[in-house]
């Protein structure tokens, strides 16, 4: 599978985490969270008192904070200035300002160069947001996860301490609204993206039907067309965005 790259996008709830590191531990690949790194900054921005909301401060100071990936879909990490943050960068606090630093353009524009530079010659299952639209358009496999809002609220509600269904059903709706409407590389189905709806399927089941699209994208164009026609009969959580 050398210089694969597997670039897997979606809203919050749908599935993306559990599914990339399944589906980069089953190909032998490396694994990267975008997600994690827009948190990363969002926590050091709170860590030194910034308000989120001040764009021109945040767009300032972007440039200062150290921030490393690990691309083990087994133990993934994530440091910023040799701090472990991948438990912190999951509290409340950072959930609630994280749209507003990932919208800034300055931190985009950062975060995307790190992550193009982590995904380099590729052998990687990379997840977020903006991956098969801006970060690696080129990525041979692009697939869009997706979800009812009652299964993805659902989902998150199971991993937040104290969380209803009913609450992270509003905190995602407010998610997917600053995300999609924002005006640099906007939440979106990348054109010639599959879309997977997981709302149905059990975590095994979508990491299969993963490691399928890969196989079907990675043969020869004749024979991948005539397979995707087949195992497209009868599949209605699957579309291919044209």
């Amino acid at each position: 599978m050398t210089g694969l790259v597997v670039a897997m996008d979606g809203p919050s709830g749908s599935g993306k985490s559990s599914v990339s590191r399944g589906a980069a531990r089953a190909l032998g690949l490396r694994y990267l969270d975008t997600g994690a790194m827009y948190r990363a900054m969002t926590w050091w921005v709170l860590q030194q008192g910034i308000d989120p909301a001040d764009h021109a401060t945040v767009a300032a100071r972007c440039g200062e904070p150290a921030i490393v990936s690990g691309t083990d879909p087994d133990a993934p990490a994530i440091h910023v200035d040799g701090v472990d943050v991948a438990g912190p960068i999951r509290q409340a606090e950072v959930t609630g300002a994280v749209s507003a630093v990932a919208a800034v353009p300055e931190v985009r524009a950062r975060l995307v160069a790190l992550q193009r530079e982590i995904i380099g010659t590729g052998d990687i299952v990379v997840e977020g947001r903006d991956i098969g639209s801006a970060v690696w358009p080129e990525a041979p496999v692009k697939i869009y996860l997706t979800a009812s809002a009652e299964a993805r609220a659902r989902r998150r509600s199971a991993e937040v301490a104290g969380s209803t269904v009913e609450a992270q059903q509003e905190a995602m709706a407010r998610r997917d609204t600053l995300d999609s409407t924002r005006k640099t590389d906007p939440l979106s189905m990348a054109v010639g993206a599959i879309e997977l709806d997981t709302t149905a399927l059990t975590l095994d089941e979508v990491v299969a039907e993963v490691l399928r699209l890969v196989a079907e994208r990675r043969s020869s164009g004749g024979e991948r067309e005539g397979r995707a026609d087949e195992s497209r009969s009868g599949r209605d959580h699957i579309r291919e965005r044209t």
